[in-house]
C-alpha cells in the first residue's frame, strides 16, 4: 500500500532520500538538502509530497515531489510551482519505477484532498522521457483532465554512451582554442575540488567572476541580489556537505578564467551555472571547461550521464548531439476548470506569446539588411 505525507523540508528526510536515489530517476533540485536551504533563507515556501511503501516492515520511501506554494499578487489565487524554487531546472518526482503506476495517483489524490494545497500545478521544465511522465498523462486521462501543454522544448544531455562530439568543426576550434591558450606562457589546467572546503572557496570564485561579467552589469548576477546570494550560498553549502556539489576551474597559472558549477544526483551531474572572464573570451573559456571536464567525469566510475540545465541554442548544444525533451504544462487537479486555473493559463500564455514577440523583434533587427538595387546615375 502506498500512503502519503505533507511535510515542509527537514533534514530527517536525508537518510529515506539517499536510499531512494539509488533506485529512482535522478533530480538533484528535489534534495531534501537544497530543499531545506531554500526554506533557511525564506526563499521559497515548499512542501514535500512523499509517498511511502507501507508493509509489514518499516515503511520505505518509493517517491518525493516537492513543490513551491506561489501567489504573484496578492488578488491572485495561488498555485503548485513544480520547480520548488527559482534556480531549480527540473520539476520531474523522484520515484522509485518499480512502484511507478501506484506512486504518481497517490500525489495527485494527495494534493486533491490536501485542504492548504492549491489545485492548480504548473509543471515547468518536466522530464517527458522519465518514467512520471507517461505515468502522469495515464492518470490525468483517467481523470478527465487534459493538461494544458504550453512548450515542448529539447535541452542537451549526454550520456558516458552516446552524445559527445568527437569530431566536426566545433572540435577543431577547441583543439586550436585550447594551444593559443597555452600558448600564451602559463600553465593551463582544470581542477575540480569536491572536498567540501575547496568546493565552497571555488564556489566563491564563480560568483566573483560572474559578478565581473556582463551580468553583473545587468543586474542580473547571483550577487546582486542580497536574498538570491543568501540562498544560492546555503544551497551549495548544503550539497557540498554531501559530496554533491563542486565548482571545476580552467586556471591559467592558478587564476581561475572560467568556473563551471555542477550539482550531483545518483549517477547524474548537473552543469548548474557557468561564469567566465571576459579578457579569455577569444579562447572560448567556457566551451573548453565544459569539454574539458565532460570527459572527465565521465572517466570516473559514478557519473553517467550529464543534464545541461541549458537550452537547445546553449553552447552545450554545440557540443552535444544528445538530446531530452522537456515539456512546460499546466493541470487543474480539482474538479473542472477553476477561476484560478483560467487566469494561471492566460498569465502564462500571454507570457509566451510576448517572449516569443521580443525574440523576433531581436532576430529581426540583427538580420542583415537586403541590398537596394537602383539605376546607375549619369554621369
Amino acid at each position: 500500500m502506498i500512503s502519503v505525507t505533507i511535510d515542509s523540508p527537514n533534514p530527517d528526510i536525508g537518510p529515506h532520500w539517499d536510499d531512494l536515489i539509488k533506485r529512482a530517476s535522478s533530480n538533484v533540485f528535489m534534495n531534501p538538502a537544497a530543499l531545506q536551504a531554500a526554506c533557511e533563507t525564506n526563499f521559497a515556501a515548499i512542501k514535500m509530497l512523499l509517498a511511502w511503501e507501507e508493509g509489514a516492515g518499516p515503511r520505505r520511501l518509493v517517491g518525493i515531489w516537492a513543490l513551491r506554494l506561489r501567489k504573484i499578487a496578492p488578488l491572485w489565487p495561488p498555485v503548485l510551482e513544480a520547480l520548488p524554487y527559482n534556480y531549480a531546472f527540473l520539476s520531474s518526482p523522484v520515484v522509485d519505477p518499480a512502484f511507478i503506476d501506484e506512486v504518481i495517483p497517490a500525489l495527485f489524490a494527495a494534493i486533491e484532498k490536501s485542504p492548504l494545497l492549491p489545485k492548480v500545478v504548473s509543471l515547468k521544465s518536466f522530464d517527458a522521457e522519465c518514467p512520471s511522465y507517461p505515468a502522469m498523462l495515464k492518470v490525468l486521462a483517467g481523470r478527465g483532465i487534459a493538461p494544458l501543454t504550453l512548450s515542448e522544448t529539447a535541452r542537451p544531455f549526454v550520456t558516458r554512451e552516446f552524445g559527445v562530439k568527437r569530431s566536426g568543426s566545433t572540435r577543431k576550434k577547441l583543439r586550436q582554442d585550447w594551444n593559443r591558450l597555452s600558448a600564451l606562457g602559463g600553465t593551463v589546467d582544470v581542477v575540480n575540488d569536491r572536498t567540501p572546503d575547496g568546493a565552497r572557496q571555488a564556489f566563491e570564485s564563480f560568483l566573483t567572476l560572474e559578478k565581473a561579467s556582463w551580468k553583473g552589469a545587468r543586474g542580473t548576477a547571483l550577487l546582486s541580489d542580497p536574498q538570491d546570494a543568501a540562498f544560492v550560498r546555503q544551497l551549495f553549502q548544503n550539497l557540498a556537505a554531501q559530496h554533491n556539489a563542486s565548482v571545476a576551474l580552467l586556471r591559467v597559472d592558478g587564476e581561475a578564467i572560467a568556473a563551471q558549477v555542477l550539482m550531483y544526483c545518483g549517477t547524474t551531474a548537473y552543469t548548474w551555472k557557468t561564469a567566465f572572464d571576459a579578457k579569455y573570451s577569444k579562447y572560448s573559456p567556457g566551451t573548453l571547461l565544459i569539454d574539458r571536464i565532460t570527459d572527465e567525469l565521465f572517466a570516473g566510475p559514478d557519473i553517467l550521464a550529464i543534464n545541461s540545465c541549458a537550452a537547445e541554442e546553449s553552447f552545450m548544444g554545440q557540443l552535444w548531439a544528445g538530446r531530452r525533451t522537456m515539456v512546460d504544462m499546466l493541470v487543474d487537479v480539482g474538479p473542472g476548470k477553476s477561476l484560478g486555473y483560467r487566469m494561471e493559463a492566460g498569465r502564462q500564455l500571454g507570457y509566451q506569446r510576448l517572449r516569443g514577440l521580443r525574440e523576433w523583434f531581436r532576430n529581426r533587427s540583427s538580420a542583415p539588411q537586403p541590398k537596394k538595387l537602383g539605376l546607375a546615375s549619369p554621369r
